[in-house]
């Protein structure tokens, strides 16, 4: 038994490994840390464990359809998809890989780390906010010559930033 609860939750992996962001359909919600975990619940079933990147983001119900989509299409069945708070989502779990997407696709990645990379246990860091962090480097021009222009951009985790060099607007993923 255990071997094929193994090989399901490596099937599940597998089709999730392509779930998109429904905001930012080039990167996967694995790659941005919104799919925490897939695991074998204590009553043995499937369970698919989701983190919104925060608490009211609109695309939650978005993400838990596609996920469930995903599955389904996969044949792996039964399941259930939970959705948890605590560790609080943070830019800190983006990947290496989808910080490099989001530039190549006109959004300047998150700066800085809050601290919050590998909060799990009794001994976890607080997640800490930058008060004040440097300008963001254009995603399209690379210039550090930059200025905010909105607190939020196209979403509520984004902030709408002009390149003063190519002119060019562009949303800054904001890092917390």
């Amino acid at each position: 038994m255990q071997a094929t609860a193994d090989r399901a939750l490596e099937r599940a992996w597998a089709a999730l490994e392509a779930v998109p962001d429904p905001e930012i359909p080039v990167v996967s919600i694995r790659e941005l840390g919104i799919l925490r975990d897939v695991r074998r619940a204590d009553d043995g079933q499937l369970e698919v464990v989701i983190t919104p990147t925060y608490s009211g983001c609109p695309a939650m119900s978005q993400i838990a359809e596609d996920v469930a989509h995903a599955l389904d299409a996969a044949q792996i069945a039964p399941y259930r998809i939970a959705t948890t708070l605590t560790p609080a989502w943070t830019t800190d779990w983006i990947t290496d890989e989808a910080r490099e997407k989001l530039r190549a696709y006109g959004i300047a990645p998150p700066t800085g780390n809050c601290g919050g990379g590998a909060a799990s246990g009794p001994d976890e860091k607080p997640i800490t906010f930058m008060p004040k962090l440097p300008a963001p480097v254009c995603p399209r021009c690379g210039s550090k010559h930059t200025e905010r222009l909105a607190q939020f951009g196209s979403t509520a985790c984004k902030a709408l930033y002009r390149c003063l060099d190519c002119r060019e607007p562009f949303d800054y993923f904001k890092p917390y």
